[in-house]
């Protein structure tokens, strides 16, 4: 096992350094069960996962995705993780993130740009609606459709012109759908569900309209989301890591894994073709191995 970590090592530290010289990723963690060396119990481990994926604008760049594990939920992990980095994230409002988005002390700038997800934002209303069948939480699900009706129609095309589309369309949907949930606030209980929900969309207003004024940015984390399904379906087969360093083995795969299948290519015959050769390959030609790279090499 050790032999194979020395090998996949510098792989992984390619994969990591190809994520973060993208313009905008894609951010989010789950929860994995990790087993506590001699105290036969496990613990919670988290998994986190950082996606590249332009195909919603047609970008040249092939999508990819890189998990990382560790033994907590602190924020100081995502700052670890994209050290460095220099773009736009998108990831839901777990409050670890904020870290991120500090502002430079030498251009005034944040060095990571706050993309909020609309879907998160969604859900809260959608769950008061479905518990309360509330005729407030309706039309704002109404009124939030309305941006998604826009996605559909400009997806694929190139960044300018969703831009363009979002300025035209979607903004004045945002902007009057501020107006209406600041007429609520006044006519709901501020213990409600729906106060709740309304809190947490205007606290984040200004990285909800992140994805207005740039086409290469997604309405949603939607794709995040999805690279975490295969760690929500591991945990119904597997027990649990059986140790940290296991979880940060188990990162490593699953980044290679995933990579694979967002680009079509069998995982299987990735792995056993990668592995018969990365032993003899070039150091400084690594990033030939990566998954995106596989006809490449």
């Amino acid at each position: 096992m050790r032999q194979i970590d020395d090998l996949i090592d510098p792989l992984s530290k390619a994969l990591r350094q190809d994520i973060l010289s993208s313009n905008k990723l894609h951010g989010d963690d789950t929860t994995v069960p990790v087993l506590t060396p001699g105290l036969g119990k496990t613990k919670t481990g988290r998994l986190w996962v950082y996606v590249r994926d332009d195909r919603g604008f047609s970008g040249k760049s092939k999508p990819a995705a890189f998990y990382c594990y560790s033994p907590d939920r602190k924020g100081i992990h995502p700052q670890e993780h994209l050290k460095g980095y220099k773009g736009t994230l998108q990831a839901d409002g777990y409050a670890g993130y904020n870290g991120l988005y500090k502002t430079d002390t030498l251009d005034n700038k944040p060095n990571i740009v706050e993309a909020a997800c609309w879907a998160h934002a969604r859900r809260k209303f959608y769950e008061d609606y479905e518990n309360t069948k509330s005729t407030y939480s309706h039309e704002i699900l109404k009124r939030i459709g309305l941006l998604y009706d826009v996605e559909r129609e400009i997806k694929g095309r190139p960044p300018d012109e969703r831009t363009a589309a979002r300025k035209e369309k979607s903004l004045p949907v945002i902007d009057e759908l501020k107006k209406y949930l600041g007429c609520i606030q006044g006519n709901i209980s501020g213990k409600s569900p729906l106060a709740s929900a309304i809190r947490y969309a205007l606290k984040r207003w200004a990285a909800l309209q992140t994805y207005i004024h740039d086409g290469t940015i997604e309405i949603d984390n939607n794709i995040a989301e999805r690279a975490m399904r295969p760690i929500a379906l591991g945990r119904k087969n597997y027990l649990f890591a059986g140790s940290d360093r296991g979880g940060e083995a188990a990162a490593t795969f699953y980044s290679l894994i995933e990579t694979c299948k967002l680009n079509n290519i069998n995982p299987q015959d990735y792995l056993t073709d990668m592995l018969s050769c990365i032993a003899d390959h070039q150091i400084n030609k690594i990033d030939q191995l990566l998954p995106q790279n596989f006809q490449t090499y």
